[in-house]
């Protein structure tokens, strides 16, 4: 197989029509290889990214696998630097142990990393247990619904859990900074596919799913490990952790149920504070870690088609994402996260009396606003503390602010009355914000420490040179975006272990992961490990 870079093709012509695709592409590899048409066997495409670098006039950069026949001859008279044998980056499950083991293994949590984990060991005959406080995924979506409508919590079901875990109530996005020598990017991306994803997520640049295709997938998924064996337990929390001489021996649920095993996976999500609070009560080792804090801003889309394609709409193109960061002068970053194209903010509390706020799209992105969470870094001196629950307090301190403040709705702010320090009212003529939740204007300020407020100004007027018209006055500030990521890391050795033997610290919860992909590769890591040490149950 020859892979092929950098092969251009206009957005039009790539989604206009399939055929007419497949026949552009052949022609361009033809002469790229210097080869007859009737040698190309079999083209893929690997990768396709934008090049905006001429706007308006934009094309797609693509990376092509050519299957040809006579391959060595034909790489050896091409000449051409962008031609290269392809790399074999297929995934590989290893090979089992020789242990037996004598329960199925637990999976605390049905997020990304949990179900990627019970996934790949269901495939494996290993008959994973996993446990989900919250609803299945269709139940979970009526129940936030009613959250957003009328602001009646459920604890255990909400935007931060249930199937699916947080990303669930996200913009779906599958981009991710983690490098990938092992190929387990591309097998998280496959097996999305497999569960009901579109193929086009296995070589976008930056693939992303959104809410409403993510309720089928994740239920697809369950159906898939409970068709090999597996169990997947709803309104199954798990309340405390059952151990002897230092090796997991299983796991109490709702406070009165007893599940044995001697595996068991803690998938737990960034926000599932109080099993944190009962494994740091049980000398779990784990540290406080850095994150980061901020608020979420709204601008229309147009403005931000404008400014990364050349015009406000882009036809072919999907709404227009950004990536936005600066170094403020008091040393701290601040950058765009989970940035959503066409999307909404909503109110992703979980906790009574407290607040907190994410981003969402749903998969067509045709909201009329963009949004994304601007946030500052902050670390372990930042939270008042020196315990492994610094962070947790933290946040809370912050969410209870946002609760208050905002009377329990979403508190909102012009960009122009942030920097000056008075509350907002609404102006009917000015931006209007894509919100699920009740919101209410008032002094957005208020929520963060001064320090973090005024980095988030320098950052926003930096971002202003970037993208035209990022500061405006009239740009939308919400808050408080405090989920970024966990705040404690939970120990773990090169087993994937904690020092409590059979229990593996998993995904973004255990502070190894920061998104869907990265927390899903994490599952299929811990699975490995599992793999590795046990036979099939």
């Amino acid at each position: 197989m020859l892979r092929v870079n950098q092969v251009k093709i206009t957005p039009r012509e790539f989604y206009e029509d399939k055929e007419n695709r497949n026949s552009i592409l052949r022609k361009k590899i033809t002469k790229l290889l210097h080869i007859q048409d009737a040698q190309i066997e079999k083209l893929t495409i690997v990768k396709q990214s934008i090049d905006a670098r001429k706007k308006p006039d934009l094309y797609f950069s693509l990376v092509l696998d050519v299957k040809v026949a006579k391959e060595q001859a034909v790489l050896k008279h091409c000449k051409d630097h962008n031609v290269s044998l392809a790399p074999d980056e297929r995934y590989h499950f290893p090979k089992p142990g020789s242990e037996k083991l004598s329960h199925p293994p637990i999976i605390v949590g049905a997020g990304p990393a949990g179900l990627f984990c019970a996934y790949m060991l269901s495939l494996h005959g290993y008959c994973p247990i996993v446990l989900e406080r919250g609803e299945d995924a269709e139940t979970r979506l009526q129940s936030v619904t009613e959250f957003w409508e009328t602001g009646k919590l459920d604890l255990n079901s909400n935007v931060q859990f249930g199937e699916g875990g947080a990303g669930t109530f996200s913009d779906g996005k599958l981009n991710t900074l983690v490098k990938d020598k092992n190929g387990r990017n591309k097998e998280v991306l496959r097996i999305f596919v497999a569960a009901g994803a579109p193929e086009h997520i296995l070589y976008e640049n930056k693939p992303h799913l959104g809410t409403d295709t993510l309720i089928q997938i994740v239920k697809n998924m369950r159906d898939t490990i409970l068709q090999n064996g597996g169990s997947v337990l709803f309104r199954h929390q798990v309340t405390d952790f059952i151990m002897d001489a230092g090796r997991m021996k299983g796991v109490v649920v709702n406070h009165d149920q007893t599940i044995l095993s001697d595996q068991v996976v803690l998938a737990i999500g960034h926000s599932s504070r109080d099993t944190i609070e009962k494994l740091y009560e049980r000398n779990i080792p784990m540290e406080a870690k850095s994150f980061a804090v901020g608020l979420r801003v709204e601008h229309p889309q147009k403005l931000i088609n404008q400014s990364q394609y050349g015009m406000e709409f882009p036809g072919y193109l999907s709404a227009a994402p950004y990536k936005v960061t600066a170094k403020t002068s008091n040393g701290r970053g601040v950058y765009s996260f989970c940035m959503c194209p066409g999307g909404y903010v909503v109110n992703a509390s979980s906790e009574e009396n407290r607040l907190a706020i994410n981003g969402m799209s749903y998969s067509k992105r045709d909201s009329a606003n963009a949004n994304s969470a601007i946030i500052v870094s902050v670390t372990p001196e930042d939270y008042g503390g020196e315990d492994a629950l610094a962070g947790i307090r933290f946040q809370r301190k912050l969410e209870e602010k946002a609760y208050f403040l905002g009377q329990g709705h979403i508190p909102l702010q012009y960009y122009d009355d942030f920097k000056k320090n008075v509350p907002s009212t609404e102006q009917p003529d000015r931006n209007k914000p894509c919100m699920k939740g009740i919101y209410t204007y008032t002094n957005v300020r208020e929520l963060l420490p001064e320090s973090l407020n005024e980095s988030f100004i320098e950052g926003m007027e930096q971002f202003g040179r970037v993208i035209r018209g990022f500061n405006r006055e009239d740009t939308l500030v919400s808050g408080v975006e405090s989920r970024t990521s966990s705040p404690v890391r939970i120990h773990r050795d090169e087993r994937l272990q904690s020092e409590v033997h059979g229990l593996y610290p998993c995904g973004e919860g255990a502070g190894y992961a920061g998104g869907i992909t990265s927390a899903a590769m994490d599952g299929l890591k811990v699975a490995e490990a599992i793999r590795i040490k046990y036979a099939p149950f």
